[in-house]
């Protein structure tokens, strides 16, 4: 039985997995309509050339461009592709005409990798208080703070990907534009499972991860009224992955984009209620945090190295999941964590098969 009940209508629209999938975080299952335009596209280009297919399906390109600047809450002229959301982020900063040593205040639960993108660049990096023990941001210290400074920019990870925190967004948005600060926003693992229409200056992304769409494909998209604007042009361009792209937002939309955040955040609290106490697991966020993303700190005295062990166990049964290591966060966590991230298809028996397997590996 699916935990969800669009879980049937997922999981028919894509091939028999050879394991339980719990690993959307990394990536999702694209569908088979997604994989056969990609491939379809592919053959076109060898038919007829790579720019004339262009051509023909600029239309359909035309739509996936208004479509994803419709969820963050842009327009179609204000959005570029880029190969992958790293590669949107360096294009971002590569582009915009920041003073030298900027300023920049993030969240605890910041994405490593960006953090060395502003190292490199010599930014001050400052991280924002947070409310509480999970990492969500404390919207009245930043209030407060921005009475008295204010960085060139703030960014913030909507959700991590060492934990399934949900940062308020929208809330920070509001408070940073009336102290004329932009905010850039990483939807990586929100796009797909949260609502990303905050008013944020910038937005950036990928296809693979909650929206289900090809690898090779993210997107950045800057507000044309943004308090500090910057061009960014589509780089050389991986067409068919595309128009993969698209139709995986039109799936999403037939569905209900609201719907999907629903059901994915009542799998979430499902997941964690179902973990919960398992064999010296800890599940670290809290129970009803609205995404699908559940994270579990191992039993007492364990090593990174027994994690992975512990990952690798479960791969070699046929569970996908992750082991985070802490580089993920390093500002909130030296821990590392299994990663489950389940998306609709995700069975109660899935889940049961995990949690008892991880019975097994506790005390």
């Amino acid at each position: 039985m699916y935990v969800s009940e669009l879980g049937e209508l997922w999981h028919r629209a894509r091939t028999e997995p050879v394991s339980i999938h719990l690993d959307s975080a990394s990536a999702s299952r694209s569908s088979k309509r997604v994989i056969e335009t990609i491939t379809s596209h592919l053959w076109r280009e060898a038919e007829r050339g790579a720019y004339v297919a262009e051509e023909q399906i600029a239309e359909s390109l035309d739509r996936c461009r208004s479509d994803i600047a419709a969820l963050v809450g842009h327009q179609a002229s204000e959005l570029a592709f880029r190969e992958s959301a790293k590669a949107a982020l360096r294009a971002l900063l590569t582009h915009w005409n920041l003073p030298i040593s900027a300023s920049v205040w993030v969240a605890k639960n910041e994405f490593g990798p960006n953090l060395d993108e502003f190292e490199r660049r010599g930014y001050a990096v400052h991280t924002i208080p947070s409310a509480d023990v999970y990492g969500h941001v404390d919207t009245d210290a930043l209030e407060n703070m921005l009475q008295f400074e204010q960085p060139d920019f703030i960014h913030i990870c909507h959700i991590g990907s060492h934990s399934g925190v949900v940062q308020p967004v929208s809330k920070i948005v509001d408070l940073a534009r009336a102290a004329g600060v932009p905010v850039v926003v990483d939807a990586a693992q929100a796009l797909g499972q949260r609502d990303c229409a905050s008013g944020a200056d910038v937005v950036y992304g990928t296809s693979r991860k909650w929206l289900a769409g090809p690898r090779g494909v993210g997107f950045l998209a800057v507000r044309a009224d943004s308090i500090r604007p910057v061009d960014v042009e589509s780089s050389e361009a991986f067409i068919a992955g595309r128009l993969g792209l698209g139709i995986a937002i039109q799936e999403l939309q037939s569905f209900g984009p609201a719907r999907v955040n629903r059901e994915l955040a009542a799998i979430g609290q499902f997941t964690r209620e179902r973990l919960t106490g398992i064999g010296s697991w800890e599940v670290l966020e809290p129970i009803d945090e609205p995404s699908a993303i559940v994270t579990l700190a191992p039993p007492p005295g364990w090593e990174a190295g027994d994690v992975l062990a512990a990952r690798n166990k479960l791969r070699s049964i046929g569970i996908l999941v992750t082991s985070a290591d802490p580089w993920r966060a390093p500002l909130s966590s030296e821990q590392t964590v299994l990663r489950i991230s389940p998306h609709l298809d995700v069975q109660r028996s899935h889940l049961d098969q995990l949690a008892n397997e991880l019975r097994g590996m506790g005390y």
